[in-house]
């Protein structure tokens, strides 16, 4: 856009660059709400970073607190051909030994009748009559599979695997002109055994044109030392132990030795929980540094000297400094630099654990409170929980220290933001002032040089000695 001037139309002066100076001025204090707004949005910004750093304090500590160090749980077997696992409901010390009678098998079923290709109709044999149903195991139908009239043995098949009830089906070719249709169930056991049924049979004479090769079985296991037995239809045994399971992929009753399972604590699994701790803290501890103190040298730190996170990392620093029970973090090899980090020596940690867990379970998650011969112990927080606290009060949602710094620094900029925009409109409107006194200068200037020049003529013809009378 080309913005007309009015420079120099009758005084030569260059009125575009006095006006933008003289607007540079009124603009001063604009500039300097521009910079506060600046530097309220790089503080908004900065507590929010800390924020989402306790964040994840709050949550590394939590998983080390009571329920969720006792979380940690890992289950072993004897046995190379069965394999455990164990979630946090599981009892720590738990064991069950067992040996495994029979694996899990699907029900499968080979056709009565034969074709002499993979390409002859289907229904050049009496069996089975289609359409045909997929019963489930009560005897439900869970869907029907119908074939048009020209359908082949291979388009048979094809319509089976792509029904989705439950049965997947292929060709078994028995010699050179006897192919046979085999079905199989996609699940194991009893429960999920399909029954085929034709368009000619009912309930109790389903699958009569079906020769029954492997009927659905259960995995069964037999209890060491009662004789009693567990049975699953899958190869997987759920909560027999409470929140332990384990799967079976060899049958092996008369093993010398029975399958012991038992659950023990995750040594792996805690380690790398505190693991996550330590480094949840130092990368809160490094941010609040970067944000409050000066490099040499360098620009004033954004949040220079704040006394909120001064504050919070003291806190921070003397809930993993602070003994619990009269025994330091030191313990379980936990540490505090020199320079204001968190050192964690995970060898140490892993021999405390396997060799005193009721140390290190205080250390972290704290005691609870007892009471012996009438005295009350009070409980009290581990480290795990100190910290947890301390996370959670700086950065709850609604109530926590940095959320409402944050806040705070949000409303601020969003008031700043307010009045510059109204010195928007005021200084525009004093440049169209400006321009409008200097446009009327150059047009008062003007009719004074023109009335000048009108003079100056008029008295050069009254004064001219050559003019005629």
């Amino acid at each position: 856009m080309v913005t007309m001037g009015i420079d120099g139309l009758a005084s030569g002066l260059d009125t575009t660059s006095i006006i933008s100076n003289l607007m540079k001025i009124e603009a001063k204090p604009q500039d300097l709400l521009k910079t506060q707004l600046s530097a309220a949005q790089a503080k908004g910004t900065a507590y929010r970073a800390v924020n989402t750093r306790f964040d994840a304090i709050r949550s590394a500590a939590e998983a080390l607190t009571g329920t969720g160090l006792a979380a940690a749980r890992t289950a072993s077997s004897t046995n190379t051909a069965v394999t455990a696992t164990a979630t946090s409901a599981a009892l720590d010390g738990a064991s069950l030994s067992f040996r495994v009678e029979q694996t899990a098998a699907s029900k499968q079923v080979l056709s009565s009748s034969s074709w002499t290709s993979a390409s002859d109709p289907v229904t050049s044999q009496p069996k089975p009559a289609w359409p045909i149903k997929v019963l489930d195991s009560s005897g439900a139908t869970v869907g029907q599979i119908a074939l048009p009239a020209d359908a082949t043995l291979s388009d048979a098949v094809a319509a089976i695997n792509g029904a989705g009830y439950g049965v997947h089906a292929t060709i078994v070719q028995l010699g050179p002109t006897e192919f046979r249709l085999q079905v199989t169930s996609d699940g194991t056991g009893t429960a999920g055994a399909r029954t085929l049924q034709g368009a000619d049979e009912d309930a109790s004479t389903a699958e009569s044109g079906f020769e029954l090769s492997r009927a659905g079985r259960n995995a069964v296991i037999s209890l060491e030392g009662t004789g009693r037995q567990v049975s699953s239809s899958t190869n997987t045994f759920k909560d027999v132990l409470p929140g332990v399971s384990w799967t079976v992929s060899k049958a092996d009753p008369s093993a010398f030795e029975p399958t012991t399972i038992t659950v023990g604590a995750d040594a792996a699994a805690t380690t790398a929980k505190v693991k996550t701790l330590v480094e949840a803290v130092n990368g809160a501890l490094g941010l609040i540094k970067g944000y409050t103190t000066s490099a040499a040298g360098a620009t004033v730190a954004t949040l220079q000297g704040d006394q909120a996170l001064t504050q919070l990392s003291s806190q921070v620093l003397t809930a993993v400094s602070s003994a619990i029970g009269g025994k330091s973090a030191a313990t379980i090899g936990l540490q505090l630099n020199k320079d204001g980090t968190i050192a964690f020596d995970a060898s140490v940690f892993a021999a405390k654990l396997a060799s005193d867990p009721a140390t290190v379970t205080a250390i972290l998650s704290g005691t609870t409170a007892s009471t012996t011969n009438g005295v009350t112990t009070p409980a009290v927080d581990g480290i795990a929980g100190k910290l947890a606290a301390v996370a959670k009060a700086a950065s709850d949602s609604s109530t926590g220290t940095l959320v409402q710094l944050a806040q705070g620094r949000d409303s601020l900029a969003d008031s700043l933001q307010d009045r510059i925009d109204a010195f928007d409109i005021r200084l525009a409107a004093r440049q169209a002032t400006l321009t409008k006194q200097f446009a009327t200068l150059e047009t008062s200037l003007n009719t004074i040089k023109n009335q000048s020049s009108w003079l100056s003529s008029q008295i050069g013809q009254l004064y001219n000695p050559n003019k005629s009378s």
